[in-house]
């Protein structure tokens, strides 16, 4: 069992020959048996970060260790620990399932073990299908294929890069069940994914990665509380062509044609507005016909936190 923090990651940047700076001075620490996402638009630096801690890309400056291990100094040690399921299927379509999944745990030195193949299979619902070679499987069987494929050497930290990119609803479901389950079982996750709400509903922390920078780094819930806000949406029974003057103080939009006001408010402020604006609605004589109030979900901070 892994002792140390599952990924260390210190002054790490890399820049290519091209000139592109792809990481710039990036320090990270990975809890144990935490599920973390690593957010960022394309060509932020996220596989680039994935690929140096996994051993792919060699890095220009910095540190990175795995589970103590130096990914460099002690490259055999570091990767034996990782699992990573990439975007693509690249491996033989002639193989078949329990061939493939079994090499894949030999190339770590693992010594055979048919009961634990027979697991992972089972617990991918792969079992069936064990002897099929790989051009003829679905695609969501390929992608669950690459699952078995990284955890066959039992690997302590599993990087799933975009794991359900394309596939359907319900193998999204069962696969994110599997996650919950390799996490109680103390593997650590490591994720990137552009359904922003898998990140807030799977996530224990988050990391936002944009141009190369490690712009902020928060548990889940904690960066709900401090960048979330909440919206009062004000609906009018007749529509309005402007925001009368006498209520310029509250900062309100008009949205829906003119049918709605939206108030957005701090919900950490010791006070939100909501009485001084609903007595000022009504000194202006504005009526309503309906309150509503909205939070801000993961994807609105995410995108305030990244746009140019």
């Amino acid at each position: 069992m892994c002792m140390h923090p599952a990924v260390s990651v210190a002054s790490l940047s890399k820049t290519y020959a091209t000139g592109f700076e792809a990481l710039k001075r990036v320090n990270l620490e990975i809890r144990r048996g935490e599920i973390f996402a690593l957010l960022g638009p394309n060509g932020a630096g996220k596989t680039t970060l994935i690929n140096i801690i996994c051993g792919i890309v060699t890095p220009s400056a910095g540190r990175v260790s795995v589970c103590g291990h130096d990914i460099i100094a002690d490259y055999r040690a570091a990767r034996s620990m990782i699992g990573l399921v990439p975007q693509e299927l690249h491996t033989d379509a002639f193989e078949s399932v329990w061939g493939t999944t079994s090499f894949s745990r030999g190339l770590f030195g693992k010594a055979p073990d048919s009961g634990h193949i027979a697991r992972v299979l089972k617990q991918l619902s792969l079992w069936d299908r064990k002897d099929s070679k790989i051009m003829t499987l679905s695609g969501g069987m390929k992608r669950r294929l690459l699952i078995a494929k990284a955890l066959a050497h039992e690997p302590q930290v599993l990087f799933l890069d975009e794991p359900t990119a394309g596939v359907d609803v319900r193998l999204r479901q069962d696969m994110w069940q599997l996650v919950r389950s390799l996490r109680a079982s103390g593997v650590t996750i490591i994720l990137t994914t552009h359904y922003i709400e898998e990140a807030e509903d799977m996530a224990d922390r988050i990391g936002v990665i944009n141009h190369g920078d490690l712009i902020l780094v928060e548990d889940k819930t904690e960066l709900m509380r401090k960048l979330g806000k909440k919206q009062l949406i004000i609906h009018l029974p007749r529509k309005l062509d402007a925001v009368p003057g006498k209520l310029a103080a509250h900062r309100l939009v008009l949205n829906d044609g003119g049918g709605s006001l939206v108030y957005n408010y701090d919900t950490q402020g010791e006070r939100t507005g909501i009485t001084a604006l609903l007595a000022d609605l009504r000194d202006a004589g504005i009526r309503f016909r309906d309150l509503e109030t909205r939070q801000s979900s993961l994807e609105d901070i995410f995108v305030d936190l990244v746009k140019p």
